[in-house]
């Protein structure tokens, strides 16, 4: 989750709303990302979920449902605000439990 959250927010970075409406293999690219997350959740085992209520699981998957099944009805408006709002967050707590999870480790 945390790579494929990692590689959209750079693939925006220094772009603007337009450029994913201009440019089809950044929307394509996007959406391909944010369906890998969303898929990754998914696989995310319901203790596991459930011990980081911080993280929105359901609108994750939510999210990677409605990209695979509606693929020819993208709101580049969504994609766009997802990757600009959503994601630097997710990131964060993503790092967070990560950062624990090594620190038990060690």
């Amino acid at each position: 989750m945390l790579d494929h959250a990692n590689e959209a927010v750079s693939l925006v970075s220094g772009k603007e709303k337009t450029d994913l409406q201009k440019n089809r293999l950044l929307e394509l690219a996007l959406t391909r990302l944010i369906e890998i997350v969303g898929e990754a959740a998914a696989k995310v085992n319901s203790d596991i979920q459930a011990k980081y209520p911080s993280i929105p699981w359901s609108q994750i998957i939510g999210m990677r449902n409605r990209l695979i099944h509606g693929y020819d009805t993208v709101d580049v408006d969504i994609l766009w605000d997802t990757i600009e709002v959503d994601l630097p967050p997710l990131i964060s707590e993503l790092k967070k439990i990560l950062n624990k999870a090594g620190n038990k480790n060690n």
